[in-house]
C-alpha cells in the first residue's frame, strides 16, 4: 500500500481522549493512547550525569513497554504522526519522549495544540500543525533534573538523620515551611483584650430601632472592663443626634474566569474538593464525557493554565446567552476582558470555561456522576457571570454624635447599612470565602441630619485578637501562587505529598504541621535555607519561565543551582547529627508484659505501641479522646484519621454506632436544644440537630486527650 493511502496516527495521554478525539477526526485518523509518560529518570539510581551537562539517562516505564511496542507498530502502518498530547510543558515533553522511545521520527511528524476538544477547535488545530517545541521541553527536563538532584540527594540525608521514607524538595519544602511558619506564630500569639461598644438607636417615637457602634475620631483604646465601664457610664449620660448621613451608590465587580488556582480554591471553599479531587474531576470535563446521542464531548476547556483570557468568539457566545436568558439590564455594554495578576502567565492559554454556554448544567446533569456535575456546574456559572452586569448597592453611612453635657465630652458612632438595588451577577453566582461572613446588619430607617435620637440601651462587649488562621487548601494555594512558588499542575501533588509523608495533618479542614513536619524543616532551614527559602524557590520558577521562552540555557541553569548545593549537601552530610523523635506516652501500661504504651509516629500515621518492641509487639490503632458524648448513642467521641491523613470525629462505639463528622465538636451543647455543636469557621458553631450557629470562645477547637 502507498504510504499516502495509510491512515494517520494521533497519540494523545489517555484513553478518554482517545475516544473523544476519534469522534472529531472520522475516516483517516486512528487515534492511540499512550497513558501518559511512557519514558523517566531511573527509580533506583539519579539517572544525571552530572559530569556531562546534566544529561538525563532516561528509560523506558516498565509498565510502559508493552505500550511503546504497541505504538511502534502503529506507526510502521501510518502514513504521518501527529502528537496531539496536552497544551503546556508536561504535554510537549510527553510527545518529546514519545518519539524518542518508540524511535518515531523516521516518520513525518506534527504536533497538534488545542485547549478545549471540540470539533471546531481539533480540526483548526489540525489545519495548522507544527513541530515540537524544544524550550518547553527543555523546561520540563530542567524542572524534572532540578527535582531529581534535589530530592535525590536530600531524601537519603533525611532517611540517614531523621527516619526512613521521608522526602525533600525544593517546592514541597517551602510550602511545609509556609505551614509551619503559620503555626509558629499561632503557638507564640499573645491575645491581647480590647472591647468594643454598640448603643441601641431610635428616633425619638418612632420605630425601628438600630444600632451604632463607637467609633471615635479618636477612638478610646477600650483594653479592660474598667475602661470600657468609664466610656458606658459617659454615654449613659449623653444627648445623641445625626451629625452626618451620607448615601452613595457602589458597584460590585464579578470575577474573572477560573484559572487552575482558583478552580482549586473555589472548589474547595463551595464543595469541599481537594486540590487532588478537583484536578482529577477536571481532567474528565476536558478529555470527554459521553452525552446520550451526541457521543463524548469535552464540557470544559484546558484546566491547566494561570490565564484567565477569554476568546472573543466564547466571549460572544456568552453575552448572547445573557441576553436571551437574563435580558439586556444584565448585560454590560461591552465585553469583560481579565489580565493575569501574575507576571509569569501564559497568555497564550484560555481561562478554564465550558466549551459551549448553551450546554447548561441541568441538561447535561443526567450524563455526569455528582462531583462532575458540581464541578462542572461551578465552571459553568462562574464563566457566564463573569460576563455580567455588576451589582449595585446603595451604601448609606450615619454618624451620630453623643455629647455629654456635664463632662462637655463628644463621642462618635457609626452605622452602615448596604442595600442591593439591582443583583446583577449575583443572581447566578456568588464567590466562596475563607471565613465566614459576618452577619447581616439590619437596615437603617429614614434619618435625617440633626435628628434627635433617644437611647435604648448600651451593649459593651469583650473580645479578644485572634491569631492567623492555619491555612485550608484554599488558602494555602493562595499564597503558594502570591509568593510564585510552583504551577497550576504542582499545587494538587504538592498539597498530597504533604499528607503522605506525614508532615501534616488536617484539623476541621485546615493543614497542622506534625512533629516531623517540624522537625524535618527546622532541619532543612539550618543547614540547606535556600531550599525552604520562599523567594529562592521563586526564583527558580522564573528561570525556568526564563527556559520555556527561550531566554535562558537549561544547562547553565542546573549549573548555577547545583554548585552551591552540592557544598552546602558535603557539609550537611557530616554536621548534622541523627535526630532522635522521642515517643509519646500514652499513659497506660501493656496488657501484656506491663512495660508503659506509647505513641510512635511510623508511616502510615500514629500508632499506640508497648516501649518494650520489639520483645514485645503489642499494638492498636490511635485515637484522641475528645470527652464529649456521641449523639446517637451517649459512647465518646474519639479523634481518629482516615487514609489521606485528614482527621475525623467518629464514636468509640465503632462499628457498632457509625457517627462520624469531620467538624471539630464542641463541648458547649446547643443552648437551644441540648445537641452536639461542631465548629464552623474560626469563632462559631453550629448544631447539628436544630442547626442553631452561635459564637464560641475557642475558635481553634478544644483540647484532647490521648486514648485508645
Amino acid at each position: 500500500m502507498a504510504r499516502q493511502n495509510k491512515e494517520k496516527l494521533v497519540i494523545v495521554e489517555s484513553p478518554a481522549k482517545a475516544r473523544t478525539l476519534g469522534r472529531f477526526l472520522g475516516k483517516g485518523y486512528r487515534v492511540r493512547a499512550s497513558l501518559g509518560h511512557v519514558r523517566d529518570l531511573p527509580k533506583r539510581h539519579l539517572g544525571v550525569e552530572i559530569g556531562k551537562d546534566f544529561a538525563p539517562r532516561y528509560v523506558v516505564l516498565p509498565e510502559k513497554r508493552q505500550v511503546v511496542t504497541q505504538l511502534r507498530e502503529a506507526a510502521s502502518r501510518a502514513a504521518s504522526i501527529y502528537l496531539a498530547t496536552d497544551p503546556d510543558r508536561e504535554g510537549e515533553a510527553i510527545s518529546w519522549h514519545l518519539v524518542q522511545a518508540a524511535r518515531l521520527d523516521n516518520l513525518p511528524l506534527y504536533r497538534v495544540v488545542f485547549h478545549e476538544i471540540t470539533d471546531r477547535a481539533v480540526r483548526e488545530a489540525f489545519r495548522h500543525p507544527r513541530g515540537i517545541d524544544m524550550n518547553l521541553v527543555n523546561a520540563q527536563q530542567a524542572r524534572r533534573i532540578l527535582d531529581r538532584l534535589g530530592g535525590y540527594k536530600l531524601s537519603p540525608l533525611l532517611w540517614r538523620k531523621v527516619r526512613r521514607g521521608l522526602s525533600a524538595g525544593r517546592v514541597q519544602s517551602a510550602a511545609l515551611r509556609m505551614i509551619v511558619d503559620r503555626e509558629r506564630l499561632i503557638q507564640n500569639f499573645v491575645p491581647e483584650e480590647y472591647w468594643t461598644i454598640e448603643a441601641e438607636l431610635a428616633k425619638r417615637g418612632v420605630a425601628p430601632s438600630f444600632r451604632a457602634s463607637l467609633v471615635g475620631e479618636p477612638k478610646p483604646e477600650l483594653h479592660s472592663q474598667q475602661e470600657t465601664e468609664q466610656v458606658v457610664a459617659e454615654l449613659r449620660g449623653a444627648e445623641y443626634k445625626v451629625s452626618h448621613l451620607q448615601e452613595k451608590m457602589s458597584q460590585r465587580q464579578p470575577p474573572p474566569p477560573f484559572i487552575t488556582s482558583t478552580l482549586q480554591q473555589e472548589a474547595w471553599r463551595k464543595l469541599r474538593f481537594s486540590a487532588e479531587h478537583t484536578m482529577a474531576v477536571a481532567q474528565q470535563l476536558y478529555e470527554g464525557l459521553p452525552l446520550g446521542e451526541e457521543g463524548a464531548v469535552g464540557l470544559i476547556t484546558y484546566m491547566r493554565t494561570d490565564s484567565p483570557r477569554v476568546a472573543a468568539s466564547a466571549i460572544r457566545e456568552v453575552r448572547e446567552f445573557i441576553r436571551h436568558r437574563y435580558g439586556i439590564a444584565y448585560l454590560p455594554p461591552h465585553p469583560r476582558h481579565y489580565a493575569s495578576r501574575s507576571k509569569t502567565a501564559q497568555e497564550a492559554h484560555e481561562a478554564i470555561r465550558p466549551t459551549l454556554v448553551g450546554r447548561e448544567p441541568e441538561l447535561v446533569k443526567p450524563y455526569l456522576d455528582r462531583d462532575q456535575f458540581r464541578l462542572y456546574q461551578l465552571i459553568w456559572k462562574r464563566m457566564v457571570a463573569s460576563q455580567m452586569a455588576a451589582i449595585q448597592l446603595r451604601i448609606t453611612t450615619v454618624d451620630v454624635q453623643a455629647h455629654n453635657p456635664q463632662s462637655k465630652r463628644d463621642y462618635l458612632l457609626r452605622a452602615t447599612s448596604s442595600r442591593v438595588t439591582f443583583p446583577g451577577f449575583s443572581l447566578l453566582y456568588s464567590e466562596g470565602r475563607d471565613e465566614e461572613a459576618e452577619e447581616a446588619k439590619a437596615a437603617l430607617p429614614e434619618l435625617s441630619q440633626g435628628d434627635p435620637l433617644e437611647l435604648l440601651g448600651l451593649f459593651p462587649e469583650q473580645h479578644f485578637t485572634q491569631p492567623p488562621p492555619r491555612y485550608t487548601e484554599a488558602t494555602l494555594i493562595q499564597a503558594l501562587e502570591d509568593n510564585g512558588i510552583g504551577r497550576p499542575s504542582t499545587y494538587a501533588p504538592i498539597l498530597s505529598t504533604l499528607g503522605q509523608r506525614n508532615y501534616v495533618e488536617k484539623v476541621d479542614g485546615r493543614f497542622r504541621p506534625l512533629e516531623l513536619g517540624f522537625i524535618v524543616t527546622d532541619l532543612l532551614l539550618e543547614h540547606f535555607p535556600d531550599i525552604v527559602d520562599l523567594k529562592f524557590t521563586a526564583e527558580l520558577e522564573e528561570k525556568l519561565d526564563d527556559i520555556a521562552r527561550g531566554e535562558r540555557g537549561w544547562v547553565p541553569m542546573l549549573q548555577e543551582f547545583y554548585s552551591p548545593f552540592e557544598a552546602t549537601l558535603a557539609k550537611a552530610s557530616s554536621a548534622i547529627e541523627k535526630v532522635k523523635m522521642a515517643d509519646e506516652p500514652a499513659g497506660e501500661d501493656c496488657p501484656h508484659c506491663g512495660r508503659p504504651m506509647v505513641v510512635k509516629t511510623g508511616r502510615y500515621g500514629k500508632f499506640i505501641a508497648c516501649s518494650g518492641y520489639p520483645q514485645c509487639k503489642t499494638s492498636r490503632p490511635f485515637m484522641a479522646r475528645m470527652g464529649i458524648s456521641c449523639p446517637e448513642c451517649g459512647g465518646e467521641l474519639v479523634q481518629r484519621l482516615n487514609r489521606k491523613r485528614q482527621v475525623f470525629y467518629g464514636c468509640a462505639n465503632f462499628p457498632e454506632c457509625q457517627f462520624a463528622t469531620n467538624r471539630c465538636p464542641l463541648p458547649q451543647p446547643c443552648p437551644r436544644c441540648g445537641g452536639l455543636v461542631t465548629q464552623r469557621g474560626r469563632d462559631r458553631g453550629k448544631c447539628l440537630k436544630c442547626g442553631h450557629i452561635q459564637k464560641i470562645t475557642e475558635p481553634e477547637g478544644i483540647p484532647v486527650s490521648t486514648e485508645v
